[in-house]
């Protein structure tokens, strides 16, 4: 069975070994485009303030990288600053670039969804009226700050003041000929693509605007993706835990 691996050239790497190793012929096709900021000035700015935060929230393993390649010279993740993460790819890169492991909060590798409202439910206690927390998060192709502002809405609620860092770029891919056609050859042969994103969803249907998707099948690692899947049309969604072992039982279903 094909598996087109959807997620950006840097992340896909690891999904390719882990699917390839247990079987399957995993192949790539990045549909988003992760860029730096044109302007790093409120990367600094941020910096500034990590000492102030109770907390620096870290949507995923892009903002974690990202925002620390603008990490000042010499500096070090302050001791009192918890750093939250989504979920264990998020958790490991802030280990990655640093971040001591006791500093780190993110849902078990257990739970049934790697997203906000798992965070929250490890961290609310954590938030006094007056923190300060930081979100690092990810920005349009033009750098304005794009996303779910749940867990803004949360922190606020609970009293505290919450400032959002767009720490990257997110963007449609520039797809070559060849890509568009590999998409739209992976549909009749019945491949089944793996999506992380919706927003990844979103760019193959604009790059393949007249394209059928009856027949096409997926797995989207949340239910909001799996709601935008069929949304676009794939005939057959399956829903899946973002975890290796997890996608794999996914896949084998469809065997």
């Amino acid at each position: 069975m094909r598996v087109i691996v959807t997620r950006p050239a840097g992340e896909a790497g690891r999904w390719l070994d882990a699917l390839r190793t247990r079987g399957f012929d995993a192949v790539a096709l990045p549909l988003m485009a992760i860029a730096p900021v044109s302007d790093p000035a409120a990367l600094r700015a941020a910096w500034a303030g990590v000492a102030r935060a109770r907390a620096v929230m870290f949507v995923s393993g892009n903002a974690a990288r990202h925002f620390f390649a603008g990490q000042p010279s010499g500096g070090s993740w302050p001791a009192g600053t918890r750093a939250w993460a989504t979920g264990p790819g998020t958790r490991e890169a802030l280990l990655e670039v640093g971040v001591d492991a006791a500093l780190v909060d993110s849902p078990p590798a257990s739970a049934v969804q790697f997203d906000s409202e798992t965070l929250w439910r490890q961290v609310a206690a954590q938030v006094h009226p007056g923190d300060l927390a930081l979100i690092v998060r990810g920005g349009d192709a033009q750098g304005a700050s794009s996303g779910r502002d749940w867990l803004a809405d949360q922190l606020a609620a609970a009293g505290a003041k919450v400032e959002l860092v767009v720490a990257y770029r997110r963007g449609a891919p520039e797809f070559s000929p060849a890509q568009l056609h590999q998409a739209s050859e992976a549909v009749e042969a019945g491949d089944v693509w793996l999506f992380s994103s919706s927003q990844a969803i979103a760019h193959l249907r604009a790059a393949l605007p007249q394209q059928d998707w009856s027949r096409a099948r997926a797995v989207a690692t949340h239910a909001r993706i799996a709601d935008a899947a069929r949304k676009a049309g794939f005939g057959v969604v399956c829903e899946s835990r973002p975890a290796v072992d997890a996608v794999v039982a996914a896949l084998e279903s469809f065997r």
